[in-house]
């Protein structure tokens, strides 16, 4: 549990080291305006924030994720490896469920994590800034919003990682095993960071719409106004503004996001746990090969977030 946690932590602080310009990025063409638009695509916003902003701009936000690390690994790979063993057997429905439950566990932690984020990474450059960091972020929206606006979006957040962490841990499993993933292959390493990046890929793809909704409503009343009075109506004046493509600003952001993210994360606890166990192992005399794909427990893609 403890070499799990270390490297957990080491891995999904690569991660998001990796993929946070994605991630703001991401958040920024979710919430523009449809009528007048700042950003006309992925690339153009990258462009955009890094000349007015410098490349500081897209890590707007970083200490929230980096903060709360710590605390959602532990509840991921605790929830995940627990319910593993608790239903008895490592079968793809099991890595499923088990992914599930610890996706929607974490979401306690992830969810005021995630709003810090998104209001921190929509700051304006050159505005006053109405927020220091996320620590300050979470109390100034204590502060006018009570408990309930640092919790804004749980619904809409347990709706998206609990079936994300199943389909991401599952996918895992399959790619795994499809790929042949035993200890001592030369292509191992290659073939985790394979593995890794296509279910990152797989577990935005089954829920970011979503996610979409989620970062509407954590952003809500923000610039103005707030607009929503909850997940369907937010659902319905998007459609009705905007269409079904709505739903799938930022995709390409994301995706691109996801496997970076995810090879990063799967190399980092490779080593670690080789390293760990190797380590381990020397006093008595014994050589651990490194740890097999499916022994090891899929660390956290983004908090929340994959």
């Amino acid at each position: 549990m403890a070499l799990d946690f270390l490297a957990g932590c080491a891995g999904g602080v690569a991660g998001v080291l990796v993929g946070h310009p994605f991630d703001t990025v991401k958040v920024r063409l979710q919430v523009q305006s449809a009528g007048k638009p700042q950003y006309r695509g992925t690339l153009h916003c990258f462009r955009s924030i890094v000349k007015q902003e410098s490349v500081l701009g897209l890590y707007k936000g970083l200490g929230s994720p980096l903060m709360g690390l710590t605390f959602i690994n532990a509840l991921v790979f605790g929830v995940q490896g627990n319910t593993l063993r608790a239903l008895g057997r490592d079968s793809p429905l099991n890595q499923f469920l088990a992914g599930a439950a610890a996706g929607a566990i974490q979401c306690v932690i992830c969810c005021p994590m995630e709003l810090a984020k998104t209001r921190l990474q929509l700051q304006d450059a050159g505005a006053a800034r109405a927020y220091r960091g996320s620590l300050h972020c979470l109390a100034q929206t204590y502060r006018r919003e009570g408990l309930r606006g640092v919790n804004r979006g749980m619904v809409a957040t347990l709706l998206r990682e609990t079936p994300s962490f199943g389909v991401y841990f599952l996918a895992y499993d399959v790619l795994t095993r499809a790929l042949g993933c035993e200890p001592g292959d030369r292509l191992l390493v290659p073939k985790l960071l394979l593995a890794g990046g296509t279910a990152g890929i797989a577990s935005w793809l089954s829920t970011y719409p979503v996610d979409v909704v989620k970062s509407r409503l954590q952003a809500d009343g923000l610039r103005g106004a707030p607009r929503y009075r909850g997940i369907l109506d937010c659902v319905r004046q998007s459609y009705q503004a905007e269409g079904w493509r709505v739903f799938t600003r930022g995709l390409a952001s994301t995706l691109l996001r996801a496997f970076p993210v995810n090879a990063a994360t799967f190399a980092t606890v490779t080593v670690v746990l080789t390293y760990v166990r190797d380590e381990e192992a020397r006093p008595e005399g014994e050589a651990v090969p490194a740890a097999p794909a499916a022994a090891a427990s899929p660390p956290l893609a983004q908090p929340s977030s994959l």
